[in-house]
């Protein structure tokens, strides 16, 4: 499997090289080189996941492979990894039983044991992993990386936005090879400017001469996208019929693996990208204007707060059948000026597949409450906005398949003012009253004696200077 950069003027590259990098050295992030066929799901969902390892990482040997498998299901709660919770037409897929409780873990159990062979490989003394978040991927690349040799990683999340707990699973977070550092700011600032950090020649050169190379976590990295995939194909064995999905969209990587899962034969239909407030997304799926020039809103759905979604510049790829002159315009528009419309025949292709809505922070409190009382069922406040986007859509008369992307457990505040109308300012305490009034067992509770690590905070300008104080040179 070959590797190019949506923006084509990169060299093509292998699985271990676009693990070790993250972002083509164009500015591009790293597409498969060719059509993709169609990939059988396995009877299992490790055995699914082994064969998606195996198209996607193939210069990786399969020992290798199959024990970074091993080691990242023996992480997860439940036997089924994400299983299906149905109701009628409707399934949650619960994609929050790792070790963070959100979707991330997925791939980020894996991710770790694969880069770290690659930069073995490579004859690379430590890889350093730069990340930044919105709220959950943070906390899951700290867990997945903590000591895992010659790794070492430094997470950024906005000091505002994230919920408390988010925050305490990245600062409390042991390992010894893992840190975080709040930034002045939003997400998208967090990202820019570790987009930046990878764009800048000096700091890189920095690194190399200390033994060390600056690599991603977040999907941007081929590591962190392709394993996702295996959840939707895992769904196509478990439905065995054709079937819509919606995903909580953020930095669309999450519905990106499900546009990818079709592409490799998984029987979905319509995708549908449900946003929060910063409807960036669905207003680009609506109208073929990508348009951050807005207000950034702090919801409820912290992980959703993003402006410039970084994965949509891999959907441009598709939908231009890999034109990168295109891709290379648009992202530059973007980047200078804040927005482009894509062309007729791409928006054409866009609108064939997508769907998309949006829900504001009351229209989220209420979905949670109206599933509860139709189903019992917890949905934390991202998964309930797919929930208040496909009531609002045509029926198809398919089964239709939610991402249930994180734990409600980690916005107690949240889901117990959606549920009974009170609001609390403490978390924790928030959390027993919502195990009180459903009866169900809270988790994360741990995290309220957890010692803090982490306390710093920086500017998107120091950005440089505290990822060269974190890693030594």
């Amino acid at each position: 499997m070959e590797y190019r950069s949506t923006r084509g003027l990169a060299p093509a590259v292998n699985s271990t090289e676009a693990l070790l990098t993250g972002i083509a050295p164009d500015g591009g992030l790293y597409v498969p080189a060719g059509k993709l066929e169609p990939l059988a799901p396995g009877a299992t969902f490790r055995a699914t996941m082994e064969a998606l390892l195996a198209r996607f990482f193939d210069d990786i040997p399969e020992n290798v492979r199959t024990d970074a498998v091993s080691q990242a299901l023996a992480r997860f709660r439940s036997a089924e990894i994400t299983p299906l919770t149905s109701f009628g037409g409707t399934s949650f897929l619960e994609l929050f039983h790792g070790p963070t409780y959100a979707f991330k873990d997925v791939a980020l159990t894996l991710l770790p044991h694969l880069m770290h062979y690659a930069a073995k490989q490579a004859g690379i003394r430590n890889v350093c992993v730069l990340t930044a978040t919105s709220g959950d991927t943070g906390s899951a690349a700290m867990q997945g990386f903590a000591n895992i040799p010659g790794t070492r990683v430094l997470v950024f999340y906005p000091q505002t936005g994230t919920s408390e707990i988010q925050r305490r699973q990245m600062v409390c977070c042991p390992g010894e090879n893992v840190a975080a550092c709040a930034i002045e700011g939003n997400f998208d600032d967090a990202q820019a400017a570790v987009k930046a950090a990878f764009a800048n020649t000096d700091l890189a050169a920095q690194a190399r001469s200390a033994g060390c190379l600056l690599s991603s976590a977040n999907s941007i990295n081929i590591g962190r996208l392709f394993p996702q995939v295996c959840y939707y194909l895992d769904c196509a064995r478990k439905l065995a019929c054709p079937f819509d999905v919606v995903v909580p969209t953020g930095n669309f990587g999450n519905l990106l693996a499900a546009w990818y899962a079709r592409q490799l034969g998984a029987p979905i239909e319509r995708l549908t990208a449900a946003s929060n407030q910063n409807r960036v997304v669905c207003d680009f799926v609506r109208t073929g204007l990508y348009d951050a020039r807005r207000p950034f809103h702090v919801t409820n759905t912290p992980s959703m707060d993003i402006l410039v979604s970084s994965n949509v510049e891999r959907l441009l790829w598709a939908l231009t059948e890999g034109n990168a002159i295109e891709v290379r315009t648009w992202e530059a528009q973007l980047k200078a000026e804040g927005s482009f419309r894509i062309s007729p025949p791409a928006f054409h292709r866009l609108k064939t597949h997508f769907t998309a809505g949006w829900a504001t922070p009351e229209e989220t409190e209420s979905a949670i409450l109206d599933i509860w009382e139709r189903h019992a069922y917890l949905a934390d406040p991202h998964t309930a906005i797919g929930w208040k986007v496909l009531h609002e859509l045509p029926a198809t008369g398919r089964p239709t398949v939610i991402a249930a992307t994180a734990s409600p457990w980690k916005f107690p505040i949240t889901m117990l003012r959606a549920l009974t109308g009170k609001s609390l300012s403490d978390e924790f305490a928030a959390a027993e009253a919502l195990s009180a009034y459903t009866g169900r067992p809270p988790a994360l509770t741990d995290l309220k004696t957890a010692p803090c690590r982490f306390t710093d905070v920086t500017a998107r300008e120091t950005v440089p200077e505290t990822i060269r104080r974190t890693f030594g040179f």
